[in-house]
């Protein structure tokens, strides 16, 4: 491995995104040969002794990419200065450090993808690669079909200055046989950004409240049955269909994640095929 960017080593060894290494940076607590160190600095990890908070990193032994379906009541971090629970406190049995890819707010639940493997990370969280996110949403009160319009269009959010991408949206259960509506209804939602609580935002902003949010699939990798709070490897198949929609059909899966002669499940026992 050559020299490259701080923030972008830092990922690359499984210690956090890209934007987390670079809040680590600022916040004084990577150094580099015993010398803090500044955004911009670079460093190989093979010549250069780096620390995150006094612990000296290394390249990790092999990649690792775990689903998880996060409940309610947990922050997406490994870290929580303000004690609260984390999904790192449901991760302690993974053996290798691992990161989110993207995030949940405490308040939504589902699918949550978490890895070592920087490159991989940056790619499915990349603005530009349009990766489908769905999600079982429920509504208070139902939408009408000019709201559902609007979400499907895109809408202006306060403080941004253009309009969300174009969604998907249809009402899966409370639609009555005569084409009425009850007053919560849920939907299935399909988002091809993420911009930050979009889905809250977007419903805000036309009066309807999100009173329960779920992400049960992320491109062609579905969370299933997997319950609450437990978690288990993606299967090779799952991680390359991850990186064909992020990178193209000629982007492999990585060899040391493809030459595992076995595949470990910790959290959930997955019944045989």
């Amino acid at each position: 491995m050559s020299e490259m960017r701080l923030q972008k080593l830092l990922s690359e060894c499984g210690i956090a995104s890209r934007r987390k290494a670079e809040e680590m940076i600022i916040q004084r607590k990577v150094k580099v040969n015993g010398h803090l160190a500044s955004l911009g600095d670079k460093a190989n990890i093979r010549k250069d002794v780096i620390t995150v908070d006094g612990k000296r990193i290394a390249l990790p032994e092999r990649m690792l990419y775990i689903m998880l379906n996060k409940p309610r009541g947990y922050v997406t971090t490994m870290n929580d200065e303000k004690g609260r629970k984390c999904v790192a406190d449901l991760m302690v049995d993974a053996g290798v450090r691992v990161f989110p890819v993207g995030r949940l707010d405490r308040d939504s639940e589902g699918l949550l993808i978490l890895t070592n493997d920087g490159e991989f990370a940056n790619a499915i969280i990349h603005p530009a690669k349009h990766i489908p996110k769905v999600y079982r949403v429920t509504l208070r009160p139902a939408p009408t079909d000019e709201q559902m319009q609007m979400f499907r269009e895109g809408i202006l959010l306060e403080g941004e200055k253009r309009k969300t991408a174009p969604a998907d949206i249809v009402i899966i259960f409370g639609e009555k046989a005569d084409g009425l509506r009850s007053e919560r209804v849920v939907a299935e939602i399909v988002l091809y950004e993420g911009r930050n609580r979009q889905i809250r935002r977007m419903f805000e902003s036309i009066k309807i409240e999100v009173a329960r949010l779920r992400r049960v699939a992320i491109g062609n990798v579905k969370l299933g049955m997997l319950p609450p709070g437990k978690w288990r490897e993606l299967e090779p198949r799952e991680v390359q269909s991850l990186r064909s929609a992020a990178l193209g059909p000629a982007a492999e899966i990585k060899p040391r994640a493809a030459a595992r002669g076995e595949e470990r499940r910790h959290g959930v026992h997955r019944p045989r095929r």
